[in-house]
């Protein structure tokens, strides 16, 4: 299919056309969305107490170096491993709004994926957690875009053959934690490379999203929801994907692993419960279920932060298909 049908682009020119100056720095600074900005380290296990993590930096499957970390079981090593990802604009340690701007801009809050590891290895499960591409302190590629998973699921193969590979990881029982584009990005990674997550037991996917949705509502939010279109046409002149084209829609039908679902019922920043629900239902796995998060419409406070404050849903998941 084209990138934007003929109906969309003339629509989107017309669009230009007429838009003010102030609503057009609104549509672009959307498209900027997939510009990710970088969020430091701000956190890592050494703040809760674990023991025996080392630094890695791991070849995604295009040769772009990405920095991780490898944390033990707490007591030791065990024979079960969680591959862990997250979201844009995040990274491995997860996203340092409370520090002020830049990332306060977003949101002023801490996203903590740190004391999510320690839930991980006091359970018994050894963690191997990443910073995707342009995130963290990952090496840029594709010219410091992000595509939403349609780039990030090189990182997601990348991860997978290092362990497969590896003389004690590959003998591991696997399990994933993929949430928002990391989420994405597995989905299509598994689309891609099913020989390579065959032997994956089992998948938590928080808060998958498509970009379509999250346009929709921060356009209204931001009152410039008719400009959809000339949103796509901004994106293209990046070098990014167009909305559309940045969904787990494309790539869930390849899932068929057991999966949970973490979604925020009224999330302020997309469209649920239609986009998630929609991604759900497309999921091929016999055993799945949709996780509602509710009494809130805050994504990035409550949604990222529920398996830090409430381990237990997602630790009787991966224990019932991991032991």
């Amino acid at each position: 299919m084209s990138r934007i049908s003929k109906e969309r682009m003339e629509k989107a020119l017309e669009q230009r056309k007429t838009i003010s100056a102030q609503d057009y720095e609104k549509v672009k600074g959307m498209a900027n969305i997939v510009r990710p900005l970088r969020s430091v380290i701000h956190k890592t296990p050494d703040d809760y107490g674990m023991t025996g993590w080392k630094d890695l930096v791991i070849p995604s499957d295009d040769g772009t170096p990405l920095e991780a970390w490898y944390i033990p079981a707490k007591g030791g090593e065990s024979n079960k491993l969680i591959i862990f990802n997250h979201a844009l604009p995040m990274c491995r340690a997860g996203f340092p709004g409370h520090l002020g701007e830049p990332w306060s801009m977003y949101d002023a809050v801490e996203i903590d994926f740190v004391i999510q590891y320690k839930h991980l290895t006091d359970a018994g499960y050894n963690v191997l957690t990443y910073d995707i591409r342009n995130h963290g302190n990952s090496s840029a590629a594709n010219g410091g875009l992000s595509g939403i998973g349609q780039w990030e699921w090189r990182d997601c193969v990348g991860v997978k053959k290092l362990v497969d590979n590896h003389p004690s990881l590959s003998k591991m029982t696997v399990g994933l934690y993929s949430q928002c584009m990391g989420g994405n990005s597995q989905y299509h990674a598994i689309h891609r490379r099913p020989d390579l997550f065959q032997n994956v037991t089992c998948m938590v996917s928080p808060m998958v999203v498509s970009m379509a949705a999250i346009y929709d509502a921060f356009s209204e939010l931001q009152g410039v929801r008719q400009y959809q279109e000339l949103i796509d046409l901004e994106l293209l002149k990046m070098g990014a994907f167009v909305a559309a084209e940045m969904t787990p829609h494309l790539w869930a039908a390849s899932v068929k692993m057991p999966v949970l679902m973490v979604q925020v019922l009224k999330d302020a920043w997309t469209r649920n419960p239609e986009d998630a629900q929609k991604t759900f239902d497309l999921l091929a796995s016999k055993e799945k279920e949709l996780f509602w998060i509710e009494n809130t419409t805050r994504r990035f406070k409550d949604g990222y932060n529920y398996f830090g404050r409430h381990p237990e849903k997602v630790l009787s998941f991966f224990d019932s298909h991991m032991k």
